[in-house]
């Protein structure tokens, strides 16, 4: 059905900002690797330099973002089209989701459509990416960047994963760095290491005023931005070319629409009464971290499917009748669903134990009435996934 999901595959103020969930390889890393003996889009060496000069030429008349084509951007080209094929891939099926939502709130804000590409690199177009210093959502944003831009958190809601919110946060962000270094390649330098980073690279290097002449005086981490941002700026325009575009294509924005709703809500009883997959529903509104829409003195969206929201519309008060507060510890955004057979000896509390929920989770699950287990009756439950 054509809303059905496919399964998805797969910053701030300095020293609050986290590093991208992507991790950039170094360029000392990617020379190490023999990048060139099974070249795949391009006839020879010549050829490779040639076109893609061109083409990034011409993509540098498109956009007030100086792109430029140099040693350092050919490498990250040539890393993603080998050793990140199907990342990148992934990220162009994404991006038929994703895409129009950034360019409405960049186009808001008069920013370049192109920085759209920076989420690509922060998060592979993913709203649950988490980093190690614990950075969320597409726009990769830590907890006190967060509040610096207003984006709520509580234990049921994660704006930094909210795709409009964290958007617009995002752009709101972008604008001010434009503003202090009154250049897009620094300000993009700046979204990865923060704006002091990059006024005392200038700094040191006697004032100089690109990117490029700063360059050796940033971490390897901010050296890779830029390259890495050009080189999935020029890849994901060009994918036709480097047969990217294979992959069957996610939601696209015309097949969903927003139902603002007023009381509490769990996804899990709106996928059992719509029929849609709890996947959808939650690569559709991961802004709820438990699967959950808490009470709000101001109505709650939740995104559906469009072809879902009349029927949603008249059920809706069932389903709020029915949706039950997650326990606090619950969280169901790395669960993954599993078929168990009731085996002799099993109770709802050890079930519960063992697969990391209550047994009000395990009950609700299955409509059940009592506490009493059927031996070799099937449970569907939703536990934690450990990978």
């Amino acid at each position: 059905m054509k809303w059905k999901l496919c399964i998805i595959m797969l910053l701030s103020i300095h020293s609050i900002h986290a590093q991208p969930t992507y991790k950039l390889t170094s360029l000392k890393e990617i020379n190490s690797s023999n990048f060139l003996s099974e070249p795949e889009a391009f006839l020879d060496q010549y050829h490779f330099e040639q076109i893609v000069k061109e083409r990034i030429e011409k993509l540098n008349y498109q956009t007030p973002i100086q792109l430029e084509y140099n040693e350092a951007v050919r490498k990250y080209i040539q890393y993603f089209l080998t050793e990140k094929k199907e990342w990148l891939k992934n990220c162009i099926r994404l991006s038929n989701y994703y895409f129009p939502i950034f360019e409405m709130y960049l186009d808001k804000y008069e920013l370049p459509l192109e920085l759209k590409y920076l989420a690509v690199i922060e998060s592979g177009l993913d709203p649950f990416a988490r980093s190690k210093s614990g950075a969320v959502g597409l726009w990769q944003f830590l907890y006190p960047t967060s509040q610096l831009l207003n984006l709520k958190i509580n234990s049921f809601i994660d704006e930094r994963q909210d795709p409009h919110k964290s958007t617009e946060a995002a752009c709101r962000y972008l604008e001010y760095l434009y503003n202090i270094f009154n250049d897009w390649q620094l300000a993009i330098a700046a979204y990865n290491a923060g704006p002091t980073v990059i006024k005392n690279a200038i700094l040191r290097s006697g004032n100089k005023t690109t990117f490029w002449e700063i360059k050796p005086y940033l971490s390897v981490e901010t050296q890779n931005y830029v390259p890495a941002f050009i080189a999935a700026n020029y890849l994901m325009t060009y994918a036709n070319e480097y047969l990217l575009n294979d992959q069957v294509s996610c939601l696209y924005q015309h097949q969903v629409d927003t139902v603002m709703v007023d009381k509490p809500l769990y996804l899990g009883e709106v996928s059992k009464t719509l029929n849609i997959p709890i996947e959808t529903l939650r690569f559709l509104n991961p802004q709820y971290k438990k699967d959950y829409i808490p009470y709000s003195f101001n109505p709650m969206p939740i995104v559906l499917p469009k072809e879902k929201v009349s029927e949603f519309i008249k059920q809706s008060q069932m389903l709020f009748n029915n949706s039950i507060p997650p326990s606090a510890t619950t969280n169901v955004t790395n669960r993954k669903v599993i078929n168990y057979v009731v085996k002799k000896g099993d109770y709802l509390t050890k079930l519960a134990v063992e697969f990391r929920c209550s047994p009000e989770d395990i009950k609700r699950w299955n409509n059940l009435t009592s506490n009493e287990l059927t031996t070799g009756s099937v449970l569907t439950i939703w536990t934690v996934d450990l990978q």
